[in-house]
């Protein structure tokens, strides 16, 4: 089977404990994540050949990621080393009608450095049979912009298939270029496209219609405009999910997803998901769980995305960026067994 590969920035993770507030905690719990990685280590556990790709510090906070990355069966041989920090993030755990918040510290880090020619993307795509990259990684900097763009051009040169989750993050457009600037000349590379209204709207400038995700309740049915105009804008597209995500309360969502093909709007379940434990990295979870149902599930895009969805929402019980879990725990949720039984 051939490798995937995913391009991004892995970050040290600073957790206040539990529900602690920043300003209540004296200790934070660390461990390490990032939009990418956070696919990568999903494919992993589903048994799919996948490399990960960045550029880290020679040192041994980035030593001890890479090798916890390895641990999962990550592939980090091409990682390129260089600079002088690892990025971090913290995050403070929101409850009932408190929200999460998250603070980045990660301007000058390795990867917001990185510039053209520094990584050997023919090398890299060597055995490749999909590249996956989220707008993340453009919003970094505009070194890490190129290369991204760098990298979609030998991708395409070499018949890969492209994905892209669109990732909009308000907080990281900071170098003087907006989103909608910088996207649309990446995307347009992608065969697959994964994003919410937001992420739509604030990327690519394409707004849905009839959207409400304030009242709890998500009509699956009002995205199919927006599908329809990224496809008409993307030709390249042949796949656009929109993760289904309304939002009872920092405890209590509601999450499903649709998948249109150009003809036909595919829609999953919806999972009441009513004690969450960590909500960081779902649309990640959701991502490595889509792509392993479109390379495993050929041809049935229902059961694709009825995969990455059920994937997610377990991702929602478990702690830290990285979803744990196998494709035989996927496969039980898919099949209604959300019992939580014991298994002995």
């Amino acid at each position: 089977m051939k490798k995937t590969v995913t391009f991004g920035e892995v970050m040290l993770r600073l957790a206040a404990p539990g529900y602690e507030r920043f300003l209540q905690s004296n200790t934070f719990n660390a461990t390490f994540g990032g939009g990418e990685a956070n696919v990568a280590v999903s494919l992993a556990n589903y048994g799919i050949p996948v490399s990960f790709v960045t550029r880290v510090p020679q040192n041994d906070i980035a030593n001890a990621c890479l090798r916890e990355l390895r641990g999962f069966g990550v592939d980090v041989n091409d990682v390129v080393f260089g600079g002088d920090r690892l990025g971090i993030y913290y995050l403070e755990t929101g409850a009932v009608s408190r929200a999460s918040k998250v603070i980045y510290d990660r301007a000058y880090s390795s990867i917001a450095q990185v510039k053209p020619g520094m990584i050997d993307w023919e090398k890299v795509f060597e055995d490749a049979c999909w590249f996956h990259w989220t707008g993340i990684t453009p919003a970094i900097s505009e070194g890490a912009a190129e290369v991204c763009l760098e990298a979609l051009k030998v991708a395409k040169e070499m018949g890969i298939t492209v994905s892209c989750d669109l990732n909009y993050r308000k907080n990281l457009w900071k170098y003087g270029k907006r989103a909608d600037e910088v996207m649309p000349e990446l995307v347009k590379y992608c065969d697959v496209i994964l994003g919410n209204e937001e992420d739509a709207e604030k990327a690519l400038l394409i707004k849905p219609e009839g959207v409400n995700v304030e009242g709890g309740k998500v009509v699956a049915e009002a995205y199919l405009s927006v599908s329809e105009q990224i496809m008409k804008r993307f030709p390249k597209a042949k796949k656009v999910i929109t993760t289904l995500r309304s939002s009872i309360n920092a405890n209590h969502n509601n999450w499903a997803g649709v998948l249109y093909d150009g003809k036909t709007l595919y829609k999953s379940k919806e999972y009441q998901i009513t004690h969450i434990v960590d909500r960081v990295g779902g649309g990640d979870s959701f991502m490595g769980g889509l792509i392993y149902g479109l390379q495993t599930y050929v041809g049935d895009d229902q059961k694709a995305l009825d995969f990455a969805v059920a994937a997610s929402c377990l991702k929602h019980t478990i702690y830290g960026d990285y979803n744990r879990v196998s494709v035989s725990e996927v496969e039980k949720l898919m099949n209604g067994d959300a019992s939580g039984r014991v298994s002995r």
